[in-house]
This record gives C-alpha cells, sequence and structure tokens, in this order.
C-alpha cells in the first residue's frame, strides 16, 4: 500500500556524477547505554542529491553531526576526497564539508550581509595581525569576501536584503539565508537537515530549485527531509534509517516499493514480524468468537420464531372451537330443551 508519491517533473541528470567524495564506513554513536547509530555506511558521489530519510527518532541527525565534527563517532570512520576527516567542526568545513541545521542558526543582530561574511572566514588568510593592522592585504581580502558575499546573496535570491538585520527576514528566507552562508565556504559537499521544514508549497518548489542550482555548481547535497514528494522529486539516491540502521538504499522507485520502509513509516506488521503470528492468532479469535455470538443469535431467533408460531398455532385452535360453539348454541342448564 506505497503512494507513489514522483511527479512527471523528474530531477535533472547529476553532471560529472559518479567520483566518490563522501564514504563513511560503519559509523556507529553511543551515548552511554544508547546506540542512536549502529554500523552505518553511506556514499556520496560528486555531482550528485542524495537523500537521508526515516522515522522521529532513527539517528539522522546524530549520523549528520557524526560527518560534521560535532560528534567523534565511537566506532566507524568518515572520508572526505578519500582523507579521513578530523574531529573538529571547524577543520571539517576547512576540509570542503558545509551544513545548515533544522532549526536556523543566524546570528539575529547582524545583517543579512555580515552573516555570509561569517562563513567566509575559512576561506581568508589574513590573521590576527592582519586585522589589527589593517593593511592593503587585509583590505583586497575583505572586497574579495564582500563581493563574494553579495554573489552568493544574489544567487539565493537575497541580494536586495543585505543590509537588512537577519532577524527581520520571514521564515523562507532566513533557510535561504543559512543556505547562503553554508555555501560561503565553498564546500564540495553541502549538508542540509531538513531545508523546508515549516514552509508552504511555494516555498518548498523554490527550495528544490535551488537545490538543483547549487547542484549545478558542482556542489554534491546530502539532505535530510520529511517531505516524501520533495525528496523524491530532488534525489538520486535515498538511504532510510530506522533506529540507527540503515534498512534500505537505492533510488526513488526501489525505496517507495520497499514493504519495510512502508512499516517503518505506518506501523504496518511484516510477514517475518516476530509478533504477525501473535496478530494473527488474536484476529483469529476475535474471529471465531464473533462466529458463535452469530450462531447464538441465530439459534435465539430460531426459538423466538417456534415460540410464536407454537401460540399462533393455539389461538387458532380457539377461534375454530368458538366459532363450532356459535353454529350450535346448547344450554347446559337441565331440561330447558322442552321448556315452552
Amino acid at each position: 500500500m506505497t503512494t507513489d508519491t514522483t511527479t512527471t517533473d523528474t530531477a535533472p541528470a547529476a553532471p560529472g556524477s559518479g567520483t566518490p567524495l563522501l564514504d563513511a564506513r560503519g559509523v556507529t554513536m553511543r551515548f552511554g547505554g544508547l546506540t542512536a547509530v549502529r554500523g552505518v555506511d553511506l556514499t556520496v558521489n560528486s555531482g550528485e542529491i542524495v537523500g537521508l530519510i526515516g522515522p522521529n527518532g532513527a539517528g539522522k541527525t546524530t549520523f549528520f553531526n557524526c560527518l560534521t565534527g560535532l560528534y567523534v563517532p565511537t566506532e566507524g570512520e568518515v572520508r572526505f576526497r578519500d582523507k579521513v576527516l578530523p574531529p573538529k567542526s571547524f577543520k571539517v568545513t576547512a576540509a570542503g564539508i558545509a551544513r545548515t541545521f533544522q532549526n536556523i542558526r543566524l546570528f539575529a543582530n547582524m545583517t543579512v550581509l555580515e552573516n555570509v561574511l561569517v562563513g567566509r572566514h575559512t576561506r581568508t588568510k589574513e590573521g590576527f595581525w592582519s586585522a589589527v593592522l589593517r593593511g592593503p592585504g587585509f583590505h583586497r581580502a575583505e572586497a574579495t569576501s564582500r563581493e563574494r558575499a553579495m554573489e552568493l546573496l544574489e544567487f539565493v535570491g537575497l541580494g536586495h536584503k543585505a543590509d537588512h538585520l537577519s532577524r527581520n527576514l520571514p521564515y523562507g528566507e532566513q533557510r535561504k539565508l543559512e543556505i547562503a552562508r553554508a555555501l560561503a565556504s565553498e564546500p564540495g559537499l553541502l549538508l542540509l537537515d531538513e531545508p523546508t521544514a515549516g514552509m508552504n508549497p511555494q516555498e518548498t518548489r523554490a527550495t528544490e530549485e535551488l537545490v538543483f542550482a547549487i547542484r549545478d555548481r558542482g556542489i554534491a547535497v546530502l539532505v535530510i527531509e520529511h517531505d516524501m514528494r520533495f525528496i523524491f522529486n530532488l534525489c538520486d539516491r535515498v538511504a532510510v534509517l530506522v533506529q540507527g540502521q540503515k534498512l534500505i538504499e537505492g533510488d526513488s522507485a526501489t525505496v517507495q516499493g520497499d514493504e519495510r520502509v512502508v512499516a517503518a513509516y505506518l506501523g504496518e506488521p511484516l510477514e517475518n514480524d516476530p509478533g504477525a503470528a501473535e496478530a494473527a492468532e488474536v484476529e483469529a479469535a476475535e474471529a471465531h468468537a464473533a462466529e458463535a455470538e452469530a450462531a447464538d443469535a441465530e439459534a435465539q431467533a430460531a426459538g423466538a420464531q417456534a415460540t410464536d408460531a407454537e401460540a399462533a398455532e393455539a389461538q387458532a385452535t380457539d377461534a375454530e372451537a368458538a366459532g363450532a360453539q356459535a353454529e350450535n348454541p346448547t344450554d347446559t342448564a337441565a331440561g330447558k330443551e322442552n321448556d315452552r
């Protein structure tokens, strides 16, 4: 009972995809006695858009945090461009991976332009003394950063709001600003954590087009999302996490048609589910009880009909006797028949 959410306007072909970019192997993350992510393998190739889906609590954001250095995996390793990523988020950003967050994290009291400039810090070469002395090199680097930041704002459609405070932007534009800030670090891979959460259909469609445009710039994308239509229209491949483990990975049609994915989202029992036999026994017992109740009801109805028939027959006999007496009246008193 799957629902095909794909539409006719499918994702454009990924340009030049195929070269491994991100390679996560056996990633496991434990918090005390809780295993949030268990042995997850995932590869993202250059020029590719990969989706990561799963029910709430499946471990998707925890897995993202392991990829970006916010968490150090308990087991496994993460390679980017065939190099093991360092367990520091700023070093991961410098290596070429940028991300957005499920909950928007902008600098509310900074302008739109200043927020994007913050994302440029890993690509500037000027150090502390350069910033203090403010020599010609510093001014050239600052001008270059501003120019690049304005290009990114125009790219996401916020160029006309560069001087606005970020807190004054509508929700959808704050999402765009966060993406622009991530792009300012010039990543090879962009991780998006629920980029369309809280958006209306028009904003969702605009975000879909923006992600395609990012991919067309040669940036691979790994995206977490609960909007299935968005994911299946957007992604070249989709991986499904359930209870911290990868359940299946494949194209949209393969994932949508897998009964385990349907069960994970809808809670339907599978044929090999340990609880399926018990559920079948309960269902059979309920059916047997219903049949017994129906049989009792039929027996009671049959008994009632028989009683009614007997009563009707007795009434008919009484009526016949009364009619016969009326046709041949006799006086039961002695000697009355000759008394004239």
